[in-house]
């Protein structure tokens, strides 16, 4: 793994070096997200696929590659990844990812304003992160066997995260106010 501290790039920057043609995009955000709203020159490339980069994409290596994330977090995790499968290429991490780039006034493709409620992967951690909280509350509170369901809805959460599986976010899919028209 790269002992060097990741190479940040600006949202205007950023849009300065794809315009001219001088580095390729990747989002490294989940689907769902992707497809809710993102930059449109970004290549879509889910943070647990990045090794598989060679496999997805051609990159020059007189092409700069930035990576983002919403925020920046798994841009920098993704940046890591990178510099050790593409060791010769120039990586960097969008600073404050898609949310600068936004603020900043740069366009983005979907419903970026309205419509667009919380990604299935937010709602995922909003829905698991409550039941575990009241079931610990529910265990302090004398039941017990509550504390047994949170660590069943942990485990459920860690085996989403290890296996990419997750019942949950298949069923939040179907509901009405996460289709797409």
């Amino acid at each position: 793994m790269s002992t060097e501290t990741t190479r940040t790039v600006s949202a205007t920057q950023a849009a300065e070096w794809l315009a001219a043609g001088d580095a390729i995009l990747i989002d490294v955000r989940e689907p769902d997200e992707f497809r809710a709203e993102h930059i449109a020159a970004a290549a879509s490339l889910p943070l647990g696929t990045v090794g598989d980069l060679r496999q997805n994409l051609k990159v020059p290596e007189n092409r700069r590659i930035v990576v983002h994330c919403l925020k920046g977090g798994r841009g920098e995790q993704a940046c890591r990844k990178l510099e050790d499968i593409l060791p010769a290429h120039r990586i960097y991490n969008l600073e404050g990812g898609i949310t600068a780039w936004k603020q900043a006034g740069l366009p983005v493709v979907g419903p970026a304003t309205g419509k667009g409620g919380p990604s299935i992967f937010r709602q995922v951690q909003m829905i698991v992160g409550s039941l575990v909280l009241l079931s610990v509350a529910l265990g302090f509170l004398g039941l017990t066997p509550a504390f047994a369901l949170a660590g069943f809805f942990g485990f459920m959460l860690a085996f989403a995260g290890f296996s990419g599986w997750c019942g949950l976010a298949l069923l939040l899919q179907r509901m009405p106010w996460n289709r797409t028209a």
